[in-house]
C-alpha cells in the first residue's frame, strides 16, 4: 500500500505499474500541481477522528475537506488558505492539536478538479498491470486484483481522501503484524499505531 504519491511507488513494488509509467504518473502530477495548484491552497494535520473533522468542517462549505485519515485521531486537511487558517484557529482554541504541513497546495480537495481533466489526457495510454504481490488502494479501501491503476485512477488518487485507516485496519484483520513504513521521514507511524492500539483493544 501506498500513501498519497506513495501510492504510485507502492504500484510499481507490486507489478501492478510499470516503472515507465509510474514515472510518468510523478512528472505529470507533479508538473500538473506546481503549475495550477501551487500556491492556492494549504494541508493540516488534526487530532481527531475523520468523522469530527468532517462535521466540523461543514460551516465552510467544501472550502476545507478531509485529504487523508491517517489513524482513529489523526486526520488530515485541505483547502482554501483563509478558510483554512480560521478552521485551525477554531481547533487550536479548543485545545485541539493541529500542525500545519509545509505545502501551499491543497491535495485531496475541490480545488484538484481544476486539473483532473488534463492530468487523465497525459496518462491516457499508461498500461496498468495484474499486481504480481497483493496491493492494496488507499483510494478505494480494498485490494487491487485486475488492471484498474489507469488514467483514471490516478486522477482519484490525488483528488479523493487517502484512505490509509481502512487499509491498515483491514490489513490487520486479515492477519497481517508487521508493516514498514519506507519514506524519508516517519509521518505516517503515528497514525499506523493509533490503528494497531485501536484494533487490539477492539478484540481484547
Amino acid at each position: 500500500m501506498g500513501h498519497s504519491q506513495g501510492e504510485i511507488a507502492a504500484a510499481c513494488v507490486a507489478g501492478a505499474l510499470g516503472l515507465e509509467d509510474g514515472a510518468r504518473v510523478v512528472a505529470v502530477r507533479s508538473r500538473l500541481v506546481a503549475a495550477e495548484l501551487s500556491g492556492r491552497g494549504g494541508m493540516a494535520s488534526v487530532a481527531l477522528p475523520s468523522e469530527e473533522v468532517a462535521e466540523r468542517l461543514a460551516s465552510w462549505g467544501g472550502q476545507v475537506s478531509v485529504a487523508a485519515v491517517n489513524g482513529p485521531s489523526s486526520t488530515v486537511v485541505s483547502g482554501d488558505p483563509q478558510a483554512l487558517d480560521e478552521f485551525l484557529a477554531g481547533c487550536e482554541t479548543q485545545e485541539i492539536r493541529v500542525r500545519r504541513i509545509a505545502v501551499d497546495y491543497a491535495s485531496h480537495s475541490a480545488q484538484v478538479d481544476d486539473v483532473v481533466d488534463e492530468l487523465t489526457a497525459a496518462l491516457a495510454d499508461i498500461a496498468p498491470r495484474v499486481p504480481e504481490i497483493p496491493f492494496f488502494s488507499t483510494v478505494t479501501g480494498g485490494p487491487v486484483e485486475e488492471t484498474v491503476l489507469d488514467a483514471g485512477y490516478w486522477a482519484r488518487n490525488l483528488r479523493e481522501p487517502v484512505l490509509f485507516e481502512p487499509v491498515v485496519r483491514g490489513l490487520l484483520d486479515s492477519g497481517r503484524r508487521v508493516f514498514v513504513e519506507v519514506s524519508p521521514h516517519p509521518v505516517l507511524t503515528v497514525g499506523m499505531q493509533e490503528t494497531i492500539d485501536a484494533a487490539a483493544d477492539s478484540s481484547a
